[in-house]
């Protein structure tokens, strides 16, 4: 099964799977790999779908309390975004120091991990479903992280880096920031996971009985606090040399693939024209108020990727659902695609803190639409963020109601 499988790049297959939200199975069951977890995140990630429209969606059948599950996990994501407005670059350094100094964790990643072959079943399944979907479970995604960071002693962020790249939803904020959660590095205590919280929300093939998670918490923090120890004897055979059933680590690529039908950008293609600026997080439905002579452009700016590159299958994603909305467009770096725009009117996009500072020297951006209140100073916890938020509300109807709606 491929990932345009798993995740139609569509509008219809995105509102198709906020109709099948069902907030109270997804409260009760959201831990278990198998519970009812939306796969809302590639559509949100990439702008198919805004929050505000979800949670109308979802409301409209299920009226929630601002305090519910759902609402709650929804801020998450706003939050981390929060603190990269704040924290700008500093979100790919430790936000403070973890449980060990930084130069008790190797800038290197074990070859066994990428390859799902260190022999601790939740761990290997997790790589194994991270390549074949570009997606995981919230939970896979923290006890991959857990193992990797307390486990291995491997760096937060130079394992961060790696998701990312092989996530299908990955969020420079989200990820980042969810992998310095789990370290300890952007929380008050670190994450750590057992073999029975595995056996308890994972199926039969992620459990992982004598492994080196197969103890105490207790036992697990002392682990995790140690700068450098040796597995105990079975843990370590695990990981020692790679099995027969190793896996190529897919490659990620700084460029689309060669048949996705991109072109050099043309200032003769805009010239004169109003333009509206596609990027990679702005795949909704075009706005209704565009002037009738407007030219869509979809963009990619090398400048990102050549600093984080994707999967193909993600480039696919994205490129399938591009195409859907024009049939112009770009590869380039800024410069190239900011000398072809010259030419136009004007050019709009939407805001973008993935592309900053670059889409900003391209186009005029329109602020993206929040589905929360902005808070106007730093919070760091979520808890203190999710307080300032939401204390004006009390149904998830009174925050959707607060909301203002840019003019387009």
């Amino acid at each position: 099964m491929t990932t345009l499988d798993n995740f139609p790049p569509t509008r219809e297959a995105a509102l198709a799977r906020v109709s099948a939200v069902r907030p109270g199975d997804y409260a009760r069951s959201r831990n278990a790999l198998a519970g009812a977890v939306t796969g809302l995140s590639p559509y949100i990630t990439h702008g198919l779908l805004g929050l505000p429209e979800v949670l109308a969606d979802v409301i409209a059948k299920y009226p929630l309390d601002i305090q519910h599950k759902f609402v709650f996990e929804l801020g998450w994501r706003e939050y981390f975004r929060h603190i990269w407005a704040f924290r700008g670059e500093e979100i790919f350094e430790s936000l403070r120091e973890g449980l060990l100094p930084q130069t008790s964790y190797s800038a290197l990643l074990p070859a066994d991990i990428p390859q799902a072959a260190t022999g601790v079943p939740v761990i290997d399944m997790a790589v194994r479903t991270l390549y074949a979907t570009g997606y995981l479970h919230n939970h896979a995604r923290m006890w991959l992280a857990s193992y990797v960071v307390h486990m291995r002693k491997v760096h937060w962020r130079v394992a961060a880096d790696w998701l990312y790249g092989h996530l299908l939803d990955g969020d420079l904020a989200s990820n980042h920031l969810s992998w310095q959660w789990v370290a300890g590095t952007g929380s008050s205590k670190p994450y750590l996971f057992n073999a029975d919280n595995v056996a308890r929300y994972a199926p039969a093939l992620w459990h992982s009985p004598g492994s080196v998670i197969d103890q105490s918490y207790e036992a697990l923090d002392r682990l995790a606090r140690q700068p450098i120890h040796r597995l105990p004897t079975r843990a370590r055979a695990e990981h020692d040399a790679p099995t027969s059933d190793a896996l190529i680590e897919p490659l990620l690529l700084a460029e689309p693939p060669l048949d996705l039908g991109w072109a050099q950008p043309d200032s003769a293609a805009v010239a004169g024209r109003e333009v509206w600026l596609l990027h990679p997080w702005n795949l909704g439905d075009l706005p209704t108020t565009l002037p009738a002579n407007t030219v869509v452009v979809g963009v990619f700016i090398t400048d990102f990727h050549r600093a984080w590159p994707w999967s193909e299958r993600r480039w696919r994603f994205v490129a399938s659902r591009m195409a859907e909305l024009t049939a112009l467009r770009w590869q380039g770096d800024a410069a190239a695609i900011g000398a072809a725009l010259q030419s136009a009117a004007r050019v709009r996009s939407v805001d973008e803190p993935h592309l900053a500072p670059c889409l900003a020297s391209l186009a005029v951006c329109e602020a993206a639409v929040e589905l929360f209140p902005a808070v106007d100073r730093r919070c760091d916890s979520f808890s203190q963020w999710w307080t300032r938020a939401s204390r004006s509300f009390v149904t998830a109807s009174d925050l959707l109601a607060a909301r203002q709606t840019p003019a387009w």
